[in-house]
C-alpha cells in the first residue's frame, strides 16, 4: 500500500497493526512505536486540524484519530491493565491467593456500616467497641474512613469481625462505595423512627453491585414512635425481605444507644458469613491488600490504615501502595498497641512509607526497596500522564482563535489540602458536582494531604485567583504570613457542608450579573421647540412614572419603535433644570435626537440587576 502524504510528509500505513498506548502517551511515545519521526506526526495532527506537540499528553480520542488516518489499530490500556502488566514484568500476582485449597484458611469477616445520615452509624460502631468516637467528630458527622476488629462469641467459640466504617454524608458517595468494593458483608443501619431515606436506598445499591450480603441493623428501637415492623415492609420494596417474612435477609432489632440486641447482630454477621460466604485466604504468601485511610503525621510521617486481604503483613518488609513505598517499620492495631503481623482481614495502621497514597489503593509486599521504588515511581508516572490525558483539550485550527479568547470564560480555580487523603478525594468529587451553569466551572490545580505548605502558596500564586482549601489542616510554619504577603486566600473548614456552601456561593459571584429592563415613566410629546446648536426640544407632559435626567430611552410613535438607545440628555421645568419629573407635570426633554413629531411617546427605562436564584 502507498504511503499517504501529507504535507510533503510521507508515513507507511499500519496496514491495519494494533498498536498499545498507555493512556495519557504523546505523539513522541507513539513515533516510537512505529518508527517514525514525531515531528512527522505534528504535521500530521496540524493536517487534521489539530494543534499537538511532540510531547505533549494527549487524550484518547486524539490516538485513535491519528491511528485511524495512518491505518493502525490503537488499543489504549486501562490503568488497571497497565498495573496487571507493570506487576507481571516484577513476576507478581495481585489478587489471587497462591497455592491450593488446603493451604487456604478462614479468615474473619470484613463489615461495612452503611446507612442514612444521623441513623447512628458511628454511635453502633462506638458501642460495639466501646470508645467514644462521635465527640470527637465535627458536626458529628463521620469525615474519614476506619477500620477495627473486634471479637465475639457464637456457639462457644471466639469468632472475630473486622468493621470498616464509612461516612454518612452524600458527598462520601465515592468513599462508601470503595468500602463496599472492600467489604464481605454490609450492615445496613436504619433508623425505626425515620424509615427508609435516600442515602439508605444509595447503599442498597453499593452493597447489591458489589455482590455483598446484607444484615439490617434496625436502629433507636428505644425512642418514641419506632416502627421497626415499618422498616421491615418499606425495604420489601428493595428486594431485602426479612426472614420472619420469609426471605434471606437477617433483621436485629438493636438500640446503639443503649447497648441493646449488639450481641445477637454480631451473631447474625457470622452466622451471615457462614451461610452465604466462603471467607478463606493464605496466610503463608506475601501480604496484599487495600489502603483504607492514609494521613500525614507529624511525629510519624506517612501513616496508612490497610487491609490486609490475603497473607501475612510483617513489621520489617518492603511494600508498594499506589505510588508510595516503604519497609513497614511499625504496625499497630487499633487500640495503638504494637503488632509484629497483620493476618488475612486484619486492620493495621502501617508506618515507613515515603508519601501518602490514596485510599483506595492497593498495597502488596515486594521482595526488596529496589522493586518496591521502580513499581511506585511508574505507577505515579502513568498516574500523571494519565492525570495530563483527561485535562488536555482539544485546539483544532478552525476554533484556535475562538479558544485564545476564551479568557472571558470565568474559572474558579482550587487547592484542597485535607487531613486525610479519603476527605480530600471526597471533598473534590463534592465541590466539582456544583452546577451553576456553563458559564463558569471549578478545576482542581493541586490537591494534597497534611499542612498547608510554601509549595502549595506558591502553586496558588501562580494562578492568579486561585484559592487554596484546608480541610482540618493549618498552614505550617509561617506560611500564614507567607500567604497574606502573596495575597493567597486560604480558606478554612472542618465540616463538609460549609466547604460546599461557599464555593457555591463563590461560583455564583463569578457569574456575570444578569439584567432586566425597568420601566421609569413616559412623557407625551405636545410640541417640537427648535434650538440653536441643541437641535429639537420635545415640550411634553409626563403620562406615566417619572422622567429622569440621564436615563436610558426611546423614542415610540404610532406604536412603533423609531429609535433605541438614546438617553435623556436635557431636562428643564419651565427655565430651570430638573432632575426628575413625575406625572402629570409638564417638562422639556432633550434626548439628541431630531426627527421628533407631535404625539411621539418618549419611554425612559434603566437596567437593574437580576438576583440569582
Amino acid at each position: 500500500m502507498q504511503a499517504p502524504s501529507f504535507g510533503g510528509v510521507k508515513i507507511p500505513s499500519g496496514n491495519g497493526q494494533t498498536i498499545r498506548l498507555p493512556r495519557g502517551s504523546s505523539l513522541a511515545d507513539f513515533g516510537d512505536r512505529i518508527g517514525v519521526n514525531p515531528a512527522s506526526l505534528v504535521q500530521v495532527m496540524m493536517h487534521l486540524g489539530e494543534m499537538v506537540t511532540a510531547t505533549q499528553t494527549v487524550s484518547d480520542e486524539i490516538l485513535q484519530l491519528l491511528g485511524a488516518e495512518l491505518n493502525y489499530e490503537i488499543q489504549i490500556v486501562s490503568p488497571e491493565d497497565e498495573d496487571r502488566e507493570l506487576l507481571e514484568s516484577f513476576n507478581i500476582e495481585y489478587g489471587e491467593d497462591e497455592g491450593d485449597d488446603e493451604l487456604l484458611v478462614a479468615r474473619p469477616p470484613v463489615v461495612t456500616v452503611m446507612g442514612h445520615v444521623d441513623h447512628g452509624k458511628t454511635k453502633l460502631l462506638d458501642a460495639i467497641r466501646s470508645t467514644n468516637m462521635v465527640a470527637k467528630e465535627a458536626g458529628g458527622i463521620t469525615q474519614h474512613i476506619g477500620a477495627y476488629q473486634v471479637s465475639t462469641e457464637v456457639d462457644g467459640v471466639e469468632r472475630k469481625i473486622t468493621f470498616m466504617d464509612t461516612p454518612g454524608h452524600e458527598a462520601f458517595t465515592a468513599m462508601r462505595a470503595r468500602g463496599a468494593q472492600a467489604t464481605d458483608i454490609v450492615v445496613l443501619v436504619v433508623a425505626a423512627d425515620d424509615g427508609v431515606k435516600p442515602q439508605t436506598t444509595e447503599a442498597i445499591d453499593h452493597a447489591k453491585a458489589a455482590g455483598a450480603p446484607i444484615v439490617v441493623a434496625v436502629n433507636k428501637i428505644d425512642k418514641e414512635g419506632a416502627d421497626p415492623q415499618r422498616v421491615r415492609a418499606q425495604l420489601t420494596e428493595y428486594g431485602l425481605v426479612a426472614e420472619e417474612y420469609g426471605g434471606d435477609v437477617q433483621f436485629v432489632d438493636i438500640s446503639a444507644l443503649q447497648r441493646l440486641g449488639l450481641d445477637r447482630l454480631l451473631e447474625s454477621i457470622v452466622l451471615t458469613a457462614d451461610a452465604e460466604l466462603d471467607l478463606r485466604a493464605n496466610p503463608d504468601q506475601d501480604a496484599q491488600g487495600l489502603a483504607i485511610e492514609a494521613h500525614l503525621d507529624r511525629g510519624r510521617g506517612s501513616v496508612a490504615t490497610v487491609l490486609v486481604q490475603r497473607g501475612t503483613l510483617r513489621v520489617g518488609e518492603s511494600i508498594v501502595c499506589g505510588d508510595a513505598y516503604g519497609r513497614v517499620r511499625a504496625m499497630l492495631d487499633e487500640k495503638g498497641e504494637q503488632v509484629d503481623e497483620a493476618p488475612p482481614s486484619r486492620p493495621v495502621l502501617v508506618l515507613g512509607l515515603t508519601n501518602v497514597p490514596s485510599a483506595g489503593d492497593n498495597f502488596l509486599v515486594v521482595k526488596d526497596d529496589r522493586v518496591a521504588r521502580q513499581i511506585a515511581q511508574q505507577r505515579e508516572a502513568r498516574e500523571r500522564f494519565a492525570q495530563q490525558a483527561r485535562t488536555s483539550r482539544r485546539v483544532s485550527l478552525e476554533d484556535w482563535e475562538s479558544r485564545l479568547k476564551e479568557g472571558e470564560r470565568e474559572e474558579l480555580l482550587l487547592i484542597i489540602k485535607g487531613d486525610v487523603s479519603g476527605s480530600v478525594e471526597a471533598l473534590e468529587d463534592a465541590l466539582l458536582k456544583i452546577d451553576v451553569g456553563d458559564e463558569v466551572n471549578i478545576r482542581v490545580i493541586g490537591r494534597g494531604v497534611g499542612a498547608i505548605t510554601q509549595n502549595d502558596i506558591n502553586l496558588a500564586a501562580g494562578d492568579p485567583g486561585a484559592v487554596i482549601i484546608g480541610f482540618n489542616v493549618r498552614p505550617e510554619g509561617k506560611n500564614q504570613e507567607l500567604a497574606d504577603r502573596m495575597g493567597v486566600d486560604i480558606r478554612y473548614y472542618s465540616v463538609i457542608y460549609q466547604a460546599i456552601e461557599e464555593v457555591e456561593a463563590a461560583l455564583k459571584g463569578m457569574l456575570k450579573p444578569e439584567y432586566q429592563e425597568v420601566q421609569l415613566g413616559t412623557a407625551e410629546i405636545r410640541e417640537v421647540f427648535r434650538v440653536p446648536r441643541i437641535g429639537n426640544i420635545a415640550g411634553s407632559i409626563v403620562r406615566s412614572g417619572t422622567i429622569r435626567r440621564n436615563s436610558k430611552a426611546r423614542l415610540i410613535r404610532d406604536g412603533v419603535v423609531i429609535s433605541e438607545n438614546l438617553t435623556v440628555e436635557s431636562l428643564r421645568r419651565f427655565k430651570d433644570d430638573a432632575t426628575e419629573v413625575r406625572e402629570g407635570f409638564e417638562c422639556g426633554i432633550g434626548i439628541g435626537y431630531s426627527d421628533i413629531r407631535v404625539e411621539d411617546v418618549i419611554e425612559t427605562y434603566e437596567m437593574q440587576e437580576k438576583p440569582r436564584d
